[in-house]
């Protein structure tokens, strides 16, 4: 039994696909969770309490490898507090704060942006040298986005008849592809020993967030069913998913791993209409054909280079 566990667990750790589509499963949980959370835990409580949960967990089974690893991460310190700050702070704050406004749908959706906006840093960012049909693939992704802000009907944006939820929950999207972007050059640290690190940074960081909310007597504790969620959302996807995310992209590098984001609208969206009723509405069906396929666009191979 234990060494069936080890070699299953050895095939995942080596299987990019399997990762990353187990990660990207775990992250349209967390549109539900985010959704289910209303009234149960705040959205600074829910930050707090899950990097917490997950920097307890991850220091106590890491405390050796940090110490030895602790000369080569002090260095990029700086660089990893801007990570969680926008990485999992800033973009969990973000997501809980859009759940309030929006559906678990489109929280999916817009967050199946990301691919696009990674391809685009990728250009602004490393120089890399884009293709006709990725300019195509951003542009289409960019429709279906703006679609769902929009609601069905473009012309809201001419009136800016947006749904604030999905205006934050596309900075939320803006904040996670500048980290996947800097998972590029992350400190030559073991995956696990840098994922505990930034969730220790991640856990400090989100105290002035929870104090904030308590002094504006807008925070809620969790009861037993909130505890349930943020149980659920510290180990799937804060830690599993962080982990997978990570191993992912260094496996395939972060423009591919990426890509795999455009599968969190479609298990969302799934999610949604099964666990939450939600209703699927023309719009989202369209968006989410829009956004699918300026991923396709994006990852072709034949695609011309931009001159």
């Amino acid at each position: 039994m234990i060494e069936a566990a080890r070699s299953l667990g050895a095939r995942l750790n080596s299987s990019p696909v399997l990762l990353l589509t187990l990660a990207m499963l775990f992250w349209g949980g967390n549109t539900i969770a985010g959704r289910l959370a209303i009234g149960e835990v705040s959205p600074m409580v829910i930050v707090f309490l899950r990097w917490i949960i997950v920097a307890a967990l991850m220091g106590a089974l890491m405390r050796g490898r940090l110490a030895d690893e602790w000369p080569l991460a002090r260095p990029h310190l700086p660089a990893m507090i801007a990570m969680s700050l926008f990485g999992f702070v800033g973009f969990n704050i973000l997501f809980y704060i859009a759940a309030y406004y929006t559906s678990a749908i489109n929280l999916g959706i817009i967050q199946g942006s990301m691919p696009a906006l990674v391809l685009a840093g990728t250009v602004l960012v490393f120089r890399a040298r884009v293709k006709l049909l990725q300019l195509a693939g951003i542009l289409v992704t960019i429709a279906g986005v703006a679609l769902v802000a929009a609601q069905g009907n473009f012309a809201n944006l001419a009136t800016l008849k947006i749904n604030p939820g999905d205006g934050i929950m596309l900075i939320a999207s803006l904040f996670y592809a500048g980290y996947t972007l800097a998972l590029r050059n992350r400190p030559k640290l073991s995956g696990l020993v840098f994922f505990t690190l930034l969730s220790i940074i991640s856990a400090v960081a989100s105290v002035p967030a929870v104090i904030y909310e308590v002094a504006a007597g807008a925070a809620v504790w969790p009861g037993l069913t909130g505890w349930a969620i943020v149980l659920f959302i510290a180990l799937f996807p804060s830690l599993l998913a962080q982990i997978y995310f990570m191993r992912g992209v260094e496996l395939i590098g972060p423009g591919r791993a990426g890509v795999f984001i455009n599968l969190v609208p479609i298990f969302s969206a799934i999610l949604a209409v099964v666990l939450l009723g939600e209703p699927f509405r023309w719009h989202h069906a369209v968006a989410l054909v829009l956004v699918l396929g300026g991923i396709w666009l994006s990852e072709r191979k034949n695609a011309g280079p931009l001159q």
